[in-house]
């Protein structure tokens, strides 16, 4: 548990990324891929629902001995609290309402932010935008870890514990990498969000609050859905920077692992996204891709080949127009 990786910095490429023109690519070639981008109307009903089911389990936990309240948060609550992150990953591309009402899906995104009980939407949204349009950019996408990261999680324990602590890195990372002034929309996501917490908590006392808060820290930590934080971009393989994943936990995480589409296609909604790797299979079917995003959790704590280093770099040319 004490070897050392190897790796001292990241990958650093003097190429752009591969999506822009695999994207121009496949659009000449598939021009019906263009009848898939638009609004997804089942979203935001799929959105309520889920958000209704936190609340009812806001309700039942409240009564409950502290051991079932803790195994509910980890076995439950922290399975549908990092779905709902990533139902605010497809509403920050207005896919829930179309880009006609961005602001319609701005302030649904708060909405669903409120069972994860800390607001994030809005300022997820700026900066997930730069993570697409400079991907891997030095200074611009956060999504990178700090030199910090890539210094001091070096073994395989510390490369575990790192694992747990996620949330706490892409909390902070923001702040480190590329701060931004705060806008309006994110103080009301902080004035909804803590309104919220506070009603909770004077309705039905601590409980629920805990399996909120602690169903949002275990679900982006080590639980298999969060190994989509390292399968999405980590270099397992050399000059890769972008992977798929095509397993069952796509079903629960509004198709996230078909990350390469994604990233090729960022406003055709997740439901649709394998109807893109189907009509453009020759452009997918060899690319490296995951089946398990456990295997990808264990993969990368075990071989001392991987750390938060294994990251695609590049230098930004010309002009940089973030979000």
């Amino acid at each position: 548990m004490g070897n050392r990786v190897a790796r001292e910095d990241y990958e650093w490429v003097y190429t752009d990324q591969p999506h822009a023109d695999r994207r121009k690519e496949i659009l000449a070639k598939y021009p019906e891929i263009k009848s898939l981008m638009g609004p997804d109307q089942r979203l935001k009903w799929i959105v309520c629902m889920m958000v209704a089911i936190q609340f009812l389990a806001f309700y039942l936990v409240k009564d409950l001995d502290w051991k079932w309240v803790f195994f509910w948060t980890y076995a439950f609550g922290s399975c549908i609290n990092h779905s709902m992150t990533l139902a605010i990953h497809e509403i920050s591309h207005n896919t829930a309402f179309g880009n006609n009402k961005a602001m319609w899906n701005r302030y649904f995104a708060m909405f669903a932010n409120l069972p994860i009980g800390l607001p994030y939407s809005a300022s997820f949204k700026r900066y997930h935008l730069d993570h697409h349009r400079y991907l891997g950019g030095d200074g611009v996408d956060v999504d990178i870890p700090t030199e910090f990261e890539g210094w001091f999680f070096c073994t395989r324990f510390r490369k575990f514990i790192w694992i747990i602590l996620q949330p706490l890195f892409y909390a902070i990372r923001p702040l480190c990498i590329n701060p931004k002034p705060i806008t309006q929309l994110e103080v009301t996501n902080v004035a909804f969000q803590l309104t919220f917490d506070i009603l909770l908590y004077w309705l039905w006392g601590g409980k629920p609050v805990v399996y909120m808060l602690a169903g949002s820290m275990l679900g982006m930590g080590l639980h298999p859905i969060s190994g989509h934080f390292i399968a999405e971009h980590y270099m397992f393989l050399k000059g890769h920077e972008t992977y798929s994943y095509y397993g069952s936990l796509n079903l629960l995480t509004f198709n996230v692992g078909y990350h390469n589409e994604h990233h090729d296609f960022p406003s055709i909604p997740g439901r649709r996204l394998p109807m893109v790797k189907k009509i453009a299979a020759e452009y997918y079917d060899d690319l490296p891709q995951y089946t398990s995003w456990v295997k990808v959790l264990y993969d990368f704590i075990m071989d001392d080949t991987l750390s938060p280093y294994s990251r695609i770099k590049r230098k930004l040319k010309g002009d940089v127009k973030q979000e």
